[in-house]
C-alpha cells in the first residue's frame, strides 16, 4: 500500500483501497507481485523482483489497488499452504489482527482465497493486547487464562464466497505471476 501511495500515487491513504478496489468486481486480470526486495517465504527467492502482470487497456487504477489488496491475501495462502504441508494440519479458520483488517473488502478477499472463514476480533491489536494480558497474568490481575477468554469477542466473520473454481484460477494466476517474478535479477557470476 505504501508503494501504491508514495511511489505510484495512485491512493493518498491506505484506508481509502477498499473502496476504490469495490468499484470492481475483480482485478480484471492483473495480478501484482510485491517483491521489491526478492520474495519471502515460502519461496526465499532474492533474485525476484515486484512485477504487474496481465495488464491490458482494460486495467484501470481501481484494478490496481484490487490486484493489490489480492496480493496480500495471495502471499498468506502460499505461506499457510506451506504451513499445511510442513504440520500435516488443515487450516479451518483464520483469526486476524492488526491494522489492515479494517479493510472488509481485503478480510472479504482472504476469506474467498483461503477459502475458509476469517475472524476478526472486537480488539483489532490483539497482539499488544496478548503482550498487557500475560504481564496481568503475571501480576495476580487475571487468575487463569480463562478469564482472559472471555474478553476476547468477535467483532465480524467473513465467510468465502468464490467458487472452488473462481478460488482455483485466481492462485493459478497469481503463481503464474510469481513465476514470472523470480529470478529477475541476474546472479553474479564468478
Amino acid at each position: 500500500m505504501q508503494w501504491l501511495r508514495d511511489n505510484l500515487g495512485l491512493i493518498r491513504t491506505a484506508a481509502e483501497t477498499e473502496e476504490i478496489a469495490a468499484t470492481v468486481e475483480d482485478a480484471g486480470g492483473a495480478y501484482f507481485v510485491p517483491a521489491f526486495s526478492g520474495l519471502f517465504a515460502p519461496h526465499w527467492d532474492m533474485y525476484a523482483r515486484g512485477a504487474i502482470v496481465g495488464l491490458t487497456r482494460y486495467v484501470t487504477r481501481a484494478h490496481l489497488v484490487r490486484a493489490t489488496l489480492e496480493a496480500i491475501c495471495y502471499q498468506t495462502r502460499e505461506v499457510l499452504e506451506a504451513m499445511e504441508a510442513d504440520t500435516g494440519l488443515k487450516l479451518s479458520a483464520l483469526k486476524v489482527d492488526g491494522g489492515a483488517v479494517a479493510n472488509n473488502l481485503l478480510m472479504q478477499l482472504q476469506a474467498d482465497i483461503l477459502g475458509v472463514q476469517v475472524t476478526r476480533p472486537i480488539v483489532r491489536e490483539t497482539t499488544a493486547l496478548g503482550a498487557a494480558y500475560l504481564a496481568g497474568l503475571a501480576t495476580g490481575v487475571w487468575a487463569n487464562d480463562g478469564e482472559l477468554r472471555a474478553n476476547w469477542g468477535v467483532d465480524r466473520v467473513f465467510k468465502p464466497q468464490w467458487d472452488e473454481t473462481r478460488r482455483r484460477e485466481g492462485y493459478q494466476g497469481w503463481q503464474k505471476a510469481v513465476e514470472r517474478a523470480r529470478g529477475w535479477v541476474e546472479r553474479d557470476r564468478e
